[in-house]
């Protein structure tokens, strides 16, 4: 049986749309028929609130219980608002990991060896780093089979990239030696910035073929959906960035098209009084 593919969506830069990726990525995934689980490994948890599950919903469990072993990955994840599309949320408690991971066994391969136990259950499993190289970010990249960066399009957000490749090298050097990189995603593309062009033809002469043809705009709509709790496929499907992000989930699909379907049962699922988290 085939297992999902373990995508990190991970910049060391803040504020290059990496949340926004991993949320709208996994929504329009969801929405082509794949089942998805997004792991939030953010403390500030912003993946959490942009799929729905607010900091006081948390009960069933989070991430942080997840790493330090207090649940396992079935207790921790939760529905969302989109049947085929599930989440282990986050909030402040997280921060406290980087601390009480530092002495345990195995601490790198804390969020791997819970993924095992439930990847066949899923097309795909998003995580979603902060933009640190703690043990979090750490965990992240040594469970994955590949790295997705959101890259924006501005000078300074070259010098980021550099850095998590350089980091990326160190993992699969050290902890995964299998990881790869998914592709670059360029986010917050403005037409008329000549810098916005200039950026995005320097980094398609040097990465070629890993960076991903749907540009990400800068878009008001695109801003406005987490606030509402849900993903700009559900705000707005026909506003400009969720067309580009579902141009997105579909050259992803095309280029890892030899994952077969697979359906969670829904009794497997945290429920809130047995209704989906909005």
């Amino acid at each position: 049986m085939k297992r999902a593919k373990v995508i990190c969506v991970a910049n060391q830069k803040g504020g290059v749309g990496k949340t926004t990726t991993s949320i709208n990525l996994a929504a329009s995934l969801a929405r082509l028929g794949k089942s998805i689980l997004v792991i939030d490994m953010d403390p500030q948890g912003n993946a959490s609130s942009g799929l729905g599950v607010k900091r006081h919903d948390v009960q069933k469990g989070t991430s942080y219980e997840l790493l330090i072993g207090e649940k396992d990955i079935r207790q921790t994840r939760q529905m969302t608002t989109q049947k085929s599309l599930h989440v282990v949320a986050a909030n402040p408690d997280l921060v406290g990991a980087e601390i009480e991971l530092v002495d345990m066994d195995q601490r790198e391969y804390r969020l791997k060896n819970e993924i095992k136990s439930i990847s066949d259950q899923y097309h795909y499993i998003i995580i979603d780093c902060p933009p640190s190289l703690g043990l979090l970010t750490v965990n992240a990249l040594a469970a994955a089979d590949t790295f997705l960066v959101p890259l924006q399009c501005e000078y300074f957000a070259l010098e980021g990239l550099s850095q998590l490749l350089n980091t990326a090298g160190i993992i699969k050097k050290n902890l995964n030696p299998n990881l790869k990189i998914e592709g670059i995603v360029l986010t917050m593309f403005d037409k008329r910035n000549n810098l916005s062009h200039q950026v995005v033809s320097e980094i398609k002469n040097h990465f070629g073929e890993k960076v991903f043809d749907a540009i990400i705009p800068r878009n008001v709509r695109l801003s406005e959906a987490p606030s509402h709790g849900i993903s700009i496929i559900d705000y707005d499907a026909k506003s400009i960035g969720a067309k580009k992000y579902m141009d997105l989930a579909k050259e992803l699909i095309q280029r890892n098209e030899e994952v077969i379907p697979m359906v969670v049962p829904e009794d497997t699922i945290n429920k809130n009084d047995g209704e989906a988290y909005v």
